[in-house]
C-alpha cells in the first residue's frame, strides 16, 4: 500500500466516532480530531508537492500520543504506522 493510500485510510478512520475501546484506551474526540487534522495536512502537503517532501517532515504522534496518555490499540496502532511510514519515506529519498 502507498504512503497516500495509507494516510488516506488514516484520515478516513479518524474521522468516524471513537468507539468505546478507543476511549478506554484514552482518545477523546478533541484528539481525534486534532490528529486526523494533523495527517490531513501532512496528506495535502504530500499529494500538491510530491512524497518526496517527506523528507521534510519530523512526525511525532508517539510523543504527542504519549503525553495524552493514549494506550495502544486500534488508533494508535494506525497513527504509529503512519509516523514510520513517513518516517521511511523520509530517508528513503
Amino acid at each position: 500500500m502507498s504512503l497516500l493510500a495509507v494516510l488516506d485510510e488514516a484520515v478516513a478512520t479518524l474521522k468516524a466516532p471513537l468507539q468505546e475501546n478507543d476511549r478506554a484506551q484514552g482518545w477523546t474526540d478533541e484528539l481525534r480530531r486534532e490528529v486526523q487534522e494533523e495527517i490531513s495536512i501532512t496528506r495535502s502537503v504530500l499529494r500538491r508537492h510530491g512524497t518526496v517532501m517527506a523528507r521534510h517532515l519530523r512526525p511525532r504522534f508517539d510523543e504527542w500520543l504519549d503525553r495524552e496518555d493514549v494506550r495502544p490499540g486500534r488508533l494508535r496502532h494506525l497513527v504509529d504506522d503512519v509516523q514510520r511510514l513517513l518516517l521511511e519515506a523520509g530517508t528513503a529519498m
